[in-house]
């Protein structure tokens, strides 16, 4: 038991200065319990309320594509200059150091190769294993107008009725198929649906056309996804017209790890999203730290 010799009788109660509550900083996400929003507080940077995603989940449907043939020597020395790693729990666990500290988005639906019709996933890894690995989100394809569409929206409802009951923000990721429509029309219906079933965030594309639509009537955060390989300046481009247009953030992958110089890439793309560093002047600091 304590000493209870000489305590001091408590004089400091602040009776003049009210206890203030403070709204969280993220769109949409003031009244989610406390654990999700320290991890979403993980994910996104509360300074400047953005995040840069690496996405290195590509292998769980197509294999080891270029970049990510060797996660080891590739995307391990880039990992201090992203916010966050969207990845799998089979690299996770083989080839990610425990002593890494960056939050983890764990892609947790699955089922089709690009051998097959890629609508046709299921949820792929239970909420204990997400918990056991320590993650900050769970992320979902979610296929509006897929053929599978009903099964991938079911899909998300069911994680994220298990991300509330553990404290875990689920990620829905809007599929775009070949045959669907790139427009500001489909986006703002694909990122709406998935906000009106209780998605936490949203990764969705970038569009030229209508863009601020789209993040003006979602509720919840949207990440663009950095899509197909483009040229370091376009890509850095289509970063900062998404911040600027209300984007929460990017999920970057190939614009990233199949970059000329991949380091000098994701050091260029933090400066466009967290600093409104204007694209030219990141491709110039690009250029400097890919000759460096």
């Amino acid at each position: 038991m304590a000493d209870l010799d000489g305590v001091k009788e408590s004089k400091n109660f602040y009776t003049d200065i009210p206890q203030k509550t403070e709204g969280f900083f993220l769109k949409g996400s003031n009244s989610l319990d406390w654990g999700m929003k320290n991890r979403l507080a993980r994910i996104f940077n509360p300074d400047s309320g953005h995040t840069v995603m690496l996405a290195i989940d590509h292998g769980y449907f197509q294999g080891p594509t270029t970049g990510l043939e060797r996660i080891d020597v590739n995307i391990l020395p880039l990992v201090p200059y992203a916010d966050t790693l969207m990845l799998t729990r089979g690299i996770l666990r083989s080839i990610v150091p425990p002593s890494v500290t960056k939050p983890i988005v764990l892609r947790v639906s699955g089922g089709s190769s690009i051998l097959k019709e890629l609508s046709n996933e299921e949820i792929a890894v239970d909420i204990e294993d997400s918990l056991r690995l320590n993650v900050c989100a769970m992320a979902v394809q979610v296929f509006i107008g897929g053929e599978y569409e009903k099964q991938s929206i079911m899909n998300m409802t069911r994680l994220i009725d298990m991300g509330i009951r553990y404290g875990i923000p689920t990620l829905a990721v809007t599929a775009v198929g070949k045959d669907m429509a790139r427009d500001a029309r489909y986006f703002r219906l694909a990122t709406r649906l998935c906000a009106e079933l209780g998605a936490q965030y949203i990764k969705s594309y970038y569009i030229e056309e209508g863009f601020e639509t789209i993040t003006s009537c979602c509720p919840v955060p949207i990440v663009i996804a950095g899509g197909k390989k483009i040229p370091e300046l376009d890509a850095l481009t289509m970063a900062y017209n998404a911040i600027q247009q209300g984007a929460g953030g990017v999920d970057m992958g190939r614009n990233i790890f199949q970059a000329e110089s991949p380091a000098a890439m994701i050091q260029a793309v933090r400066t466009v999203v967290h600093e409104n560093e204007k694209p030219d002047k990141a491709f110039d600091l690009y250029n400097t730290l890919k000759n460096q």
